[in-house]
């Protein structure tokens, strides 16, 4: 039964725990012994809690036979990205330069939300330095592989959380995603990645420049990543940028399978080129399937390519601004310790002046007002998530481009879900974008594909 529990969705460990088929401490024990067996040449976590997390699982396991789960969550092993603080842990962000000593008294509201949900915490994913870069490496832990293959990057910055869910250490992980840090890794790792709206789920401290990070779900299904959505959304007075409440449940709203016409009358923009992006072979080929699909899923498709390609430059602009805000109080011995590519950027974005800087803003604003034309014809745009498959750790060239940039500047919700294998098994990921604060209907519509596609579940765990 180990395998199964490990392989089972939130919502399944949910449904165990109420017909007493699973507790949360056997399979939190599953879950600690795939890791043990499995873990180590993955290296998706920085921090294991074992004792702490037993101490959880027993006192989830003794409410549910009370009949008195604590939350949403209640028993499910969850792991968080090492950018997020979390009382009691170390949040090292990938870099050397941070002591760990502490004191780490305080959580971040999602890491708040979870606990109040009654999810076990046993572990924090590694992440690369400070979030600023789209590799699966930092200075602090070295190499985080793909759980696909391993001679492969699982991107990043959310390296540890997607080979943590695709692995089975865990169904479900908080990650954050700044310029495609959720989205690309997901698609790498054949799991299912949400980027809610700016502000949807709240952050703290609030990231002032630059890029911020939105706060999103990963999982290995999207009523998972429905569910975790709706425990981790929500106003937090600690973010200046948080959204009032969603109107109804996202998570409630996906009950039942989806049906043959689910997608009847959503008008769909296609896009494979994002007018700039030259796609892979077989992504395209997979992209044109997708498309086909939702076309029997009942949207209205039709082929758009909006304007979007200046969004490249304003990223960069934007991340080396915020790279330098990172570091400013760095000495030279501490910067000295630094991932060469964070150096880099930060070097980047001390030369940028106050002018240029305000320009990336103001082009960012024309690249929303771009999307906002495009969503009065359309109710979601759909691309892929990335040119290609993930690329090998060494000698592979630069990573394939990516399609989620341009909505992390825009800051609207957009989630990669896994849209089949290339011809080497290796996962390729379909974006769907809405507009803000429509979580509900990109969550219906990644659902909706999600049931017509052939189960991306479980990786063979072994070198490609």
């Amino acid at each position: 039964m180990t395998s199964s529990l490990v392989q089972a969705t939130a919502l399944e460990l949910l449904a165990l725990y109420r017909a007493r088929s699973a507790s949360p401490v056997e399979v939190l024990r599953a879950v600690l012994a795939h890791v043990e067996r499995h873990g180590a040449p993955l290296n998706a976590f920085v921090l294991l809690d074992e004792e702490r997390a037993l101490d959880a699982a027993r006192a989830s396991e003794a409410r549910w036979v009370r009949g008195a789960p604590a939350g949403r969550l209640d028993g499910v092993p969850v792991s968080v990205k090492d950018l997020l603080l979390t009382a009691g842990w170390p949040t090292r962000r990938g870099s050397r330069t941070v002591d760990a000593s502490g004191p780490w008294t305080e959580d971040a509201p999602a890491v708040a939300r979870l606990r109040e949900h009654g999810a076990v915490l046993f572990g924090k994913t590694t992440t690369s330095e400070f979030g600023l870069k789209g590799a699966g490496d930092s200075p602090l832990t070295g190499i985080t592989r793909n759980a696909w293959a391993p001679r492969r990057t699982p991107g990043g910055s959310s390296a540890g959380a997607v080979t943590a869910v695709a692995a089975g250490f865990g169904p479900i992980a908080v990650g954050t995603d700044g310029g495609g840090s959720i989205r690309v890794p997901s698609a790498y790792s054949g799991v299912v990645g949400l980027k809610p709206t700016f502000g949807r789920v709240p952050a703290h401290p609030a990231s002032v420049v630059g890029v911020p990070p939105h706060v999103g779900p990963i999982a290995r299904t999207v009523g998972d990543a429905a569910l975790l959505l709706a425990v981790l959304s929500g106003p937090d007075d600690r973010d200046p940028f948080r959204a009032p409440p969603a109107p109804g449940d996202v998570a409630d709203a996906l009950d039942g399978a989806p049906s043959a016409g689910a997608l009847r009358g959503v008008r769909i923009g296609v896009s494979a080129t994002l007018g700039a992006i030259e796609p892979a072979g077989e992504t395209r080929a997979r992209f044109a399937a997708a498309a086909a699909t939702l076309r029997e899923l009942g949207a209205e498709v039709e082929e758009v390519d909006p304007p979007l390609a200046d969004a490249a430059g304003v990223l960069r602009t934007l991340f080396a601004a915020r790279a330098a805000h990172t570091v400013r109080e760095l000495g030279p011995e501490e910067r000295a310790l630094l991932d060469p590519a964070v150096r880099s950027a930060a070097a980047e974005g001390e030369a940028l002046g106050a002018v240029a800087y305000l320009e990336a803003e103001r082009r960012r604003a024309e690249l929303a007002l771009v999307m906002a034309a495009l969503h009065r014809r359309f109710d979601l745009l759909v691309t892929p998530t990335s040119a290609g498959a993930a690329p090998l750790i060494e000698g592979g060239g630069p990573p394939p481009a990516s399609f989620a940039g341009p909505f992390s500047l825009t800051r609207q919700p957009a989630i990669s879900v896994p849209m089949g294998l290339t011809s080497a098994g290796l996962p390729l990921g379909l974006q769907i974008v809405g507009r803000h604060f429509e979580e509900a209907l990109v969550l219906r519509a990644a659902r909706a594909f999600e049931g017509a596609s052939v189960p991306l579940r479980a990786p063979p765990l072994t070198g490609r």
